[in-house]
């Protein structure tokens, strides 16, 4: 049984926050030098009122537009998110209420991020080998806008907020060939929000602004990311990641026509295709106009490759995502043969 990604839509808010604006606003700002580390010169940013679960749900409706979502059909619903609308109940509950599916459908969230639709897609794949599901709905939506002090140079010149829906079945469509998943748990305080959980509860304190050595303002219940710690890590873990995953499967870079990686920043995609030693137009670049999408990155960039040529009929390409956790995942995927 070939499991394939069938649809992909994507949502965005319709609000854009350009460079000269960040600059506007904090003309102490190099924002030259963060496009050369960024890649990004404007994102989408949500508005006042305007959460994940409505862009996965406006996600929802674009595909449904397309004529790509029968609701009748699907039977599970995968929501991954970190900035959920409520601590309880999960959005999966919540948007399998307004899109009307059946009472039989299993919905539920998963909470990781950059890394979270690779993991969601390799769920996705073993419930429909298992037959415990025929056709899965995954919906990966952020905004991270929500967690970014507006005085954090490092976290808001990067970051953009938006949703992508993605059918996975058996339809024709991309086969998922192989997933493969890794997790560093013990460096989980490299990208993390410390206070607003049940560890630590918001006070008073929380909320007491502090300025690192480069400057970025924060609380604790802000993210706190240590770019080079993690820049690092990953530059080390995934081209490895990677190079394992077409080892096993029996294929070698050169097989791959494009790799579509988290869109983590302009100088993490560099890193990485140094290190696996790869021409650098081979690897997907979607983060100009719209910044680093988290969850919803991967799946749009894929997206925006198959609409762009950069995958043809027949052609292999490698997904791959790696953030929070910190947690990484590699997907083969293999475009359709031509009609």
């Amino acid at each position: 049984m070939y499991v394939t990604i069938e649809a992909i839509a994507s949502a965005l808010p319709a609000r854009v926050v350009t460079n000269a604006d960040l600059e506007a606003e904090n003309p102490s700002w190099d924002m030259g030098r963060l496009v050369e580390r960024t890649g990004v010169r404007e994102r989408r940013i949500a508005e006042s009122g305007e959460t994940a679960l409505d862009l996965g749900y406006q996600a929802c409706l674009a595909l449904e537009a397309e004529g790509k979502l029968d609701r009748e059909r699907i039977d599970a619903l995968i929501f991954c998110t970190e900035t959920p609308d409520y601590p309880i109940p999960p959005n999966s509950t919540v948007l399998h209420g307004m899109l009307g599916l059946s009472n039989a459908v299993m919905a539920f969230d998963i909470t990781l991020a950059c890394s979270g639709f690779v993991y969601a897609l390799g769920i996705a794949r073993s419930l429909v080998l298992s037959r415990t599901a025929t056709r899965v709905l995954i919906v990966t939506a952020d905004t991270y806008s929500r967690l970014i002090h507006a005085g954090d140079r490092s976290s808001r010149a990067l970051f953009g907020d938006g949703a992508a829906a993605t059918i996975v079945g058996t339809g024709r469509g991309i086969e998922i060939v192989d997933v493969e998943f890794g997790t560093s748990g013990s460096k989980f305080d490299r990208f993390i929000v410390r206070a607003g959980g049940a560890r630590a509860p918001r006070t008073q304190q929380t909320c007491v602004q502090t300025t690192d050595r480069s400057g970025n303002v924060r609380t604790a219940e802000h993210i706190e990311m240590d770019g080079l710690g993690v820049l690092s890590f990953f530059n080390s873990v995934i081209p490895k990641a990677v190079a394992g995953t077409l080892a096993r499967n029996g294929m070698t870079k050169d097989d791959v026509e494009c790799f579509v990686f988290h869109q983590a920043s302009l100088v993490a995609l560099q890193g990485i295709a140094r290190g696996m030693g790869i021409p650098f137009e081979r690897v997907l670049v979607d983060l100009e106009n719209i910044g680093n999408l988290v969850s919803a990155s991967v799946p749009i960039a894929l997206r925006d490759a198959i609409d762009g040529g950069r995958l043809r009929p027949a052609g292999r390409g490698v997904l791959c995502g790696f953030g929070v956790g910190l947690s990484w995942a590699t997907a083969i995927v293999k475009m359709p043969e031509a009609t």
